[in-house]
């Protein structure tokens, strides 16, 4: 089981030696029908680091992570992998579905429960693009899925059916899934949503965890301002499908940003003890 502890906000890169594949976006324009929701943005995922994606409802966040695994159609620009050495970069739309799922997995906001199915079936599903034929699980399948399981504290659940789950429990096995699916990119859509603070705290450190052990290249969407200082080392805010500020969450996360984007006035510190930004909106009713 993953635990919590205080995070400095100023992180070096980390990883392996040769480090994964990192993603990039190149000027994605992207819409919805006729209707443009994301002008222009560029952004790269480095390896070894978290860069969270913030902004209010519609400001076209998830879909511009949807985009970075080609789930949404990209109108204008293109996307990119980098290759393991670093020194070069490939077209993500050339690659085939089977190549691009072993360098790039999704957290989605909404997937079924299947039903019939144990969570221990359900996390196999993330071993889909290393199975070959009809052949059954590997060593390397077995291991990768129990590995899973392990991290997001779901191993005790192995024998249970999916149907008999909370929304928090099944949250979890799904991000078991995508953790199974080992890749050097993993893309989060809101993975906190339905989690109760506990396991808000630990998906938070288990993200910390893929970026700081294992160098993996994490871009994850949050609508909590105080959890992306607290898990990004780049923080990129939008606004009405365009980049407002981005850099470190402490230069982003500004009274001035914060409320021109959500137009609400706020209060913002900086915790001295961890070197977090504390973010304190500013209702009708203020304590």
């Amino acid at each position: 089981m993953l635990t919590s502890s205080p995070r400095p906000v100023d992180r070096p890169a980390a990883g392996p030696a040769t480090p994964a594949a990192a993603l990039n976006g190149h000027d994605l324009v992207l819409r919805y029908g006729a209707t443009p929701v994301v002008h222009g943005v560029s952004l790269a995922l480095e390896s070894g680091r978290a860069t969270a994606l913030v902004g209010p409802n519609g400001s076209g966040k998830s879909t511009l992570l949807r985009s970075l695994s080609r789930l949404h159609r990209i109108e204008d620009g293109r996307v990119t992998l980098g290759a393991a050495d670093g020194t070069s970069e490939r077209d993500a739309a050339l690659l085939s579905s089977r190549q691009f799922a072993r360098e790039v997995t999704l957290f989605s906001q909404s997937r079924p429960a299947p039903q019939g199915l144990t969570v221990a079936e359900v996390v196999a599903f993330g071993r889909h693009p290393y199975r070959r034929g009809f052949g059954g699980p590997s060593v390397e399948d077995r291991s990768a899925v129990d590995r899973a399981m392990g991290v997001t504290g779901v191993r005790d659940m192995a024998g249970r059916l999916v149907g008999e789950l909370s929304g928090g429990e099944m949250q979890r096995v799904w991000l078991a899934a995508c953790l199974a699916q080992d890749t050097g990119v993993v893309l989060l859509d809101e993975p906190t949503n339905h989690l109760d603070l506990r396991y808000q705290i630990e998906t938070l450190d288990l993200v910390r965890d893929l970026v700081e052990e294992h160098g993996i290249a994490v871009g994850i969407v949050l609508h909590d301002l105080d959890q992306a200082s607290r898990v990004a080392d780049t923080l990129i805010l939008m606004s009405s499908g365009r980049v407002h500020a981005a850099g470190k969450p402490v230069d982003v996360l500004t009274a001035e940003n914060i409320s021109e984007v959500y137009d609400i006035r706020v209060e913002v510190a900086v915790d001295p003890r961890t070197g977090r930004v504390r973010i304190d909106p500013i209702g009708r009713y203020p304590a």
